[in-house]
């Protein structure tokens, strides 16, 4: 039996030489549901948000911990840069997550600015990397849109809608519920 190529296929279709039930159908991609731990990272230079959630099959997403890495202004760069990595690396060392999520860097008109973000965004990264573990990155749009369905949502929908998801009880800080948000939208649209 010869072969038919898909031009061949679209043409006798065209032609209604071929009934609908007789074309091949492709088969149905199932997606397993994400399941393990996943630290999400919203970095900033002063205030990183660290988020560690668990995902299992069948039951809601549960934050394992949470913290800022607050580092008052006196200090230099360099020693924010020191306290993000030592933060990760203390995440990582103690709940080994299966991925690392971070958010990616927004367009910033001023080059500084974005400098000191992508410096800090260095420190999360390489403290994971080093490790060995898996790192996605996702924009920040992206984000509110897996989470809250609106890809320009405010802070205050972010985070009211990551305490709802994880049926949270107490308010978190805007960094944290940022870095929860990025650990949901790596479950959400990871696929294996």
């Amino acid at each position: 039996m010869a072969r038919t190529s898909v031009r061949q296929l679209w043409k006798a279709k065209l032609e209604g030489k071929i009934a609908p039930a007789a074309w091949p159908v492709a088969p149905k991609l199932t997606r397993s549901a994400f399941h393990g731990r996943v630290l999400g990272i919203d970095p900033s230079l002063r205030g990183t948000g660290l988020a560690l959630l668990e995902f299992s099959p069948g039951r809601s997403p549960v934050m394992l911990r949470c913290q800022t890495v607050k580092v008052p202004a006196k200090h230099s760069m360099a020693q924010c840069l020191g306290e993000i990595h030592r933060a990760v690396a203390l995440f990582v060392a103690d709940f080994d997550p299966v991925h690392v999520a971070l958010e990616q860097t927004i367009y910033v008109q001023n080059f500084q600015t974005a400098q000191i973000l992508g410096a800090a965004r260095g420190a999360a990264i390489s403290a994971a990397a080093l490790r060995d573990k898996e790192i996605f990155e996702y924009a920040p749009l992206r984000v509110k849109q897996a989470v809250t369905g609106m890809g320009r949502a405010s802070k205050e929908q972010m985070a009211r809608t990551v305490m709802a998801m994880l049926g949270h009880g107490r308010t978190l800080a805007f960094d944290e519920a940022d870095a929860a948000g990025v650990a949901l939208c790596h479950a959400f649209t990871w696929r294996a």
